[in-house]
């Protein structure tokens, strides 16, 4: 008597249960069909952290390809000067033998032009991306608040537990800015049990 009561009570549940999930389910259908319809109606000029990343990749990229040409016309305009001065051989340059401060000029030369090639680079990007030059500068605050933020203290580093990208500076999508993170929790994780 008592096993049919319960198993009477457990059919009536059920009931109950299924009445309920089929009174929320159109509720869920309207909410799924509003967000299809906020999805379709919303603007397409809205400026996700997906195309900061894909920005902040192309500006590192032109950086970088001016880096390599003003490297190359400094090196080549140190070496045309440099090629027609006559070195006498038998004379140190400081102290050192001639073809040494040649080279070392050249080499010095080259890592200036180097280090001037993102000032051009970053002229060049801000002239091809005037349009969303003013979002991308704003997300970049906000990216570097967000590193700041949550970046760990790396007095506490070691060999075993080293500090995962201080500055940010290999983050290059959503998905590698969350891997960051959970690298971020697990050193202070570490940091504290051998602490």
């Amino acid at each position: 008597m008592l096993s049919s009561r319960i198993a009477l009570h457990g059919k009536q549940a059920a009931k109950v249960s299924c009445r309920q999930f089929s009174a929320f389910q159109p509720l869920f259908q309207v909410q799924n069909s509003n967000a299809g319809n906020a999805t379709e109606t919303q603007p397409k000029d809205v400026f996700t952290w997906t195309d900061f990343f894909q920005l902040r990749k192309q500006e590192r990229r032109i950086n970088l390809g001016s880096s390599v040409v003003t490297a190359l016309l400094t090196s080549n305009a140190s070496w045309a000067y440099l090629s027609t001065m006559e070195i006498d051989p038998m004379q140190t340059i400081m102290g050192f033998d001639p073809l040494v401060v040649v080279s070392a000029g050249l080499l010095a030369s080259g890592a200036f032009g180097y280090l001037l090639g993102p000032i051009f680079g970053t002229t060049v990007f801000k002239m091809r991306q005037k349009s969303n030059l003013a979002d991308y500068n704003k997300k970049t605050k906000d990216f570097l608040r967000h590193v700041i933020d949550n970046r760990v203290d790396s007095s506490s580093q070691s060999f075993s537990n080293p500090v995962p990208d201080y500055y940010g500076e290999k983050i290059g999508s959503v998905s590698e800015y969350r891997q960051w993170l959970r690298d971020c929790h697990a050193f202070r994780r570490k940091a504290k049990e051998f602490l």
